[in-house]
């Protein structure tokens, strides 16, 4: 019987179920970034026609979206998928990037996220190493995909993701699983209270809203998995992107200043760098402090 032990033991093996099993992720995570923000908008609707007090009549009626149901169809001719033509990857490739049925373009953006998760898991195991704390950074990983193409998509980071996300970050540094608890516990307050200062102090400035309240969660979320030492790091390496990318948008791409820019995406590429390099961002800015 294949052991955990046995499978850390293993190279080869270990990076063999971390491809498959994450290239299923990945399918997983196509499904939760397509009907998660639908699901909070049904929950957002019935809630105010709850506060409405709108009669039975006077309410839209339209099927409910779970994460299970309905079954997966092609938005185009409604043709309902089956099992073989949802193998991550292989069916986009076999398909050709066409529906069965009706021969409808497939947006690559399915296999190219499901890719993407094998691969930065795989980068996970390897830059990590082949250990327990390795296995679960990989729940990390995965939920800072998910949350990244979300908030492209929608500019919303779910609490559903994100709190789980600090809780978990939290309860597996109690064991100090990625690092001590002090730091994890600080972390999550720093990271929630820094953004949170930066956002009322933007609004008394201009009296707008520079950045969603999930931007707080997140960074929480990130404080709590990698400690307090990394948020500087995380912060100085997300704005630094955004900034970048932001001013490219508006200069080649013509992006009115006006135009909100997610930095969710941000937040979670710099915290995938220093959940993959942050002992080597520590030295390096311990060795410049002379610490």
């Amino acid at each position: 019987m294949l052991t955990l032990d046995t499978l850390l033991a293993t190279p080869w093996l270990l990076y063999i179920v971390v491809i498959f099993v994450s290239l299923c992720i990945g399918s997983f995570l196509n499904v939760v970034i397509l009907r998660l923000p639908k699901i909070m908008q049904q929950d957002w609707r019935c809630q105010c026609e709850e506060f409405l007090e709108l009669p039975e009549e006077q309410r839209k009626e339209e099927e409910t979206v779970t994460l299970s149901k309905p079954a997966s169809t092609c938005p185009s001719c409604g043709h309902k998928i089956r099992a073989w033509e949802n193998i991550p990857v292989i069916s986009y490739l076999v398909l050709r990037g066409k529906c069965a049925s009706c021969k409808t373009g497939i947006s690559p953006r399915y296999p190219i996220i499901e890719a993407i998760t094998a691969l930065f898991s795989v980068v996970t195991i390897f830059i990590i190493g082949p250990t327990e704390a390795a296995l679960w950074a990989l729940l990390l990983v995965w939920a800072l995909i998910a949350l990244t193409v979300i908030d492209f998509d929608t500019q919303l980071l779910p609490d559903s993701i994100t709190l789980p996300l600090l809780w978990l970050g939290l309860v597996l540094n109690y064991f100090g699983v990625l690092t001590d608890f002090n730091g994890a516990f600080w972390g999550a307050v720093a990271g929630y209270l820094s953004l949170w200062s930066v956002y009322w102090l933007f609004k008394l400035v201009t009296g707008k809203e520079g950045m969603g309240h999930g931007d707080f969660k997140l960074l929480a979320a990130l404080g709590a998995w990698l400690g307090w030492e990394l948020l500087p790091a995380v912060i100085l390496l997300s704005s630094v992107v955004g900034a970048v990318v932001g001013i490219s948008l508006m200069v080649f791409r013509k992006h009115g200043r006006e135009v909100p820019i997610p930095f969710g995406p941000y937040l979670a590429a710099a915290g995938l760098l220093c959940l993959w390099f942050g002992a080597e961002i520590l030295a390096a800015w311990h060795g410049y402090l002379g610490v």
